[in-house]
C-alpha cells in the first residue's frame, strides 16, 4: 500500500490524526501482542514503545480554536518533521465558501477525509438541542436557530460539502453514543452523507467502546464510514452493501480487549482478547502534582466537590477503567482522590497526607492514551502566562479521539485498503 493522503475536519488538539499517523508512544500492556504482535517490535523505555507508522500523511487539517492549532502543530512539527504547517484556522464552512468562490483551494488526490463534527448538540450530558443548536460555525451564541445550515448541528453537512469537493476514497467520521438516541437524527445523518452527489455508499453509524481497544477509559463513540462506488473493487462493493460484512471485507477495527465476564463466553473472547486495563496502569508512575516537574501534572482543576448529585463529583474508580473524559468546564473533571469526608476510598493515600483533588491534565492526556511527548499542553510564555491555560486544555483533550482508538481504526483501513479498491 502506498502512501495515502488524509484530509482531516474538526481535527481540534489532533487525536485522531495522531492515531491514524502512527508513530507515537504507548504503554506496551495497552495492546494485544497475540493479535498484533509486530506492533510492539520497536521498544523505548520501559513499559513504552512506539507503534509504528501507518501510510496515512495528514495534508490538510482545521478547527476555529487557535489553542488547537497550537497543540497540534507543536506535536506534528516534533514528531512528523512537517516543514509547512497543513492546519487552517477557519471554520470549515468559510473554506468551502472560499473554494467555491475560488479564493482558496482544497488538496486534489485525497485518499481520505476524516472528521469528528461538533458533538455538543447530541450529547447525553448536554442539552441535546440536536439541529435546534443554538450556536453558530463558530461556536457563537445565536437567536435564530434556524440559519440555512450554518448553526453548530448541521455542520457535518459542510463536512459532506467537503467531501463533494475533495471526492476522496473513503470518508470517517465520528461522534458521540447520544446520537444513537437521537434515532431520526442519526438516520438523517447517514441519508445527507451518502447524498454527496458523488455516488457514496454510506455504512449505518457503529457504535464502539474505546475499552475494546486497549483504551482504559468507559467512552462510547459512534463512527460512520463511507465509500466512493467507483472506488471500490466489484466484490468489495458487494461485501459492504451486505447488511452482515464479511471479516475479510470489514473495515471496522478488530476487537483486541474485553471488560465483562460473560458465561457464554467464545474461544476468541478468552484466549484471544485480554481484560481491558486498569486506569491505574497508565497513572502508576506519575508523581503527584506537588513533586512533579511537568507542567501537566502539576496544574489540575481546582473546583470543590459539589457532592454525588452533581455531574463529574466521583473518585476515579484506580482497579477499572476510568470515567470518560468531557470536554467541559473543569469543574466537570472527575477527581482523583476524595477526602475521608467526602467518601474518598484510598485511605493509604489519605494516611499519607496525599490531598483531595481532581484529575491532572497530564493524567487525562494518559486516560485519553495522549503520549507523554504531547507536552505543548502548558507551557509558559516569556510572560510566564500560559500558551494554554490548564481549563482550555481540559476541554481540547476532552474533545480529542483517543490516540490508541484511531490507530486501530487506521491499522484496520490500512489492512484492507487493497481488497477494497483499485488503487
Amino acid at each position: 500500500m502506498k502512501t495515502k493522503k488524509l484530509l482531516s475536519l474538526f481535527s481540534g488538539c489532533g487525536g485522531m490524526d495522531i492515531g491514524f499517523e502512527g508513530y507515537f508512544n504507548v504503554n506496551k500492556k495497552l495492546l494485544n501482542e497475540i493479535i498484533y504482535p509486530e506492533w510492539l517490535i520497536d521498544k523505548v523505555k520501559g513499559d513504552e514503545i512506539r507503534l509504528p507508522k501507518t501510510k496515512f500523511k495528514t495534508v490538510f487539517a482545521n478547527d476555529i480554536r487557535p489553542k488547537a492549532k497550537l497543540l497540534w502543530e507543536d506535536f506534528f512539527t516534533k514528531n512528523y518533521q512537517i516543514n509547512q504547517s497543513p492546519f487552517h484556522l477557519e471554520s470549515i464552512v468559510d473554506l468551502v465558501r472560499k473554494h467555491k468562490n475560488l479564493e482558496f483551494k482544497f488538496p486534489e488526490n485525497i485518499d481520505i477525509v476524516t472528521g469528528g463534527f461538533p458533538c455538543q448538540d447530541f450529547s447525553l450530558s448536554g442539552k441535546r438541542g440536536g439541529f435546534n443548536s443554538n450556536k453558530d460555525h463558530l461556536n457563537n451564541k445565536i437567536s435564530d436557530i434556524n440559519t440555512n445550515n450554518e448553526n453548530r448541528g448541521f455542520l457535518y453537512r459542510w463536512m459532506k460539502e467537503c467531501i463533494q469537493i475533495t471526492k476522496p476514497k473513503m470518508f470517517v467520521a465520528e461522534n458521540v453514543k447520544g446520537l444513537v438516541s437521537l434515532k431520526d437524527i442519526k438516520v438523517q445523518i447517514e441519508q445527507d452523507l451518502s447524498k454527496t452527489g458523488t455516488g457514496y455508499l454510506v455504512l449505518p453509524g457503529k457504535l464502539f467502546h474505546v475499552g475494546h481497544f486497549g483504551v482504559p477509559q468507559t467512552r462510547e463513540r459512534i463512527i460512520f464510514m463511507g465509500f466512493l462506488k467507483s472506488a471500490l473493487k466489484p466484490n468489495a462493493l458487494i461485501e459492504l452493501s451486505k447488511d452482515n460484512i464479511s471479516d475479510e471485507y470489514s473495515p471496522y477495527p478488530i476487537k483486541t480487549h474485553y471488560f465483562k465476564e460473560y458465561k457464554n463466553s467464545a474461544l476468541f473472547e478468552k484466549k484471544l482478547r485480554k481484560k481491558t486495563p486498569k486506569s491505574s496502569l497508565v497513572l502508576k508512575n506519575l508523581l503527584e502534582p506537588c513533586s512533579s516537574h511537568d507542567l501537566s501534572q502539576q496544574h489540575y482543576s481546582k473546583a470543590k466537590w459539589y457532592g454525588k448529585h452533581v455531574q463529574g463529583q466521583t473518585e476515579i474508580n484506580l482497579e477499572g477503567m476510568a470515567p470518560t473524559i468531557r470536554a467541559e468546564h473543569h469543574g466537570n473533571i472527575e477527581f482523583r482522590r476524595l477526602s475521608a469526608l467526602n467518601g474518598g476510598k484510598y485511605t493509604e493515600e489519605l494516611n499519607n497526607n496525599l490531598c483531595e483533588r481532581r484529575l491532572s491534565v497530564r493524567e487525562c492526556l494518559r486516560i485519553q492514551t495522549f503520549p507523554d511527548n504531547f507536552d505543548g499542553v502548558l507551557k509558559f510564555e516569556e510572560n510566564r502566562r500560559f500558551t494554554v491555560s490548564p481549563s482550555e486544555a481540559y476541554k481540547l483533550v476532552g474533545n480529542a479521539v483517543p490516540p490508541l482508538f484511531a490507530f486501530h481504526i487506521a491499522k484496520r483501513l490500512e489492512d484492507v485498503w487493497n481488497k477494497l479498491f483499485f488503487r
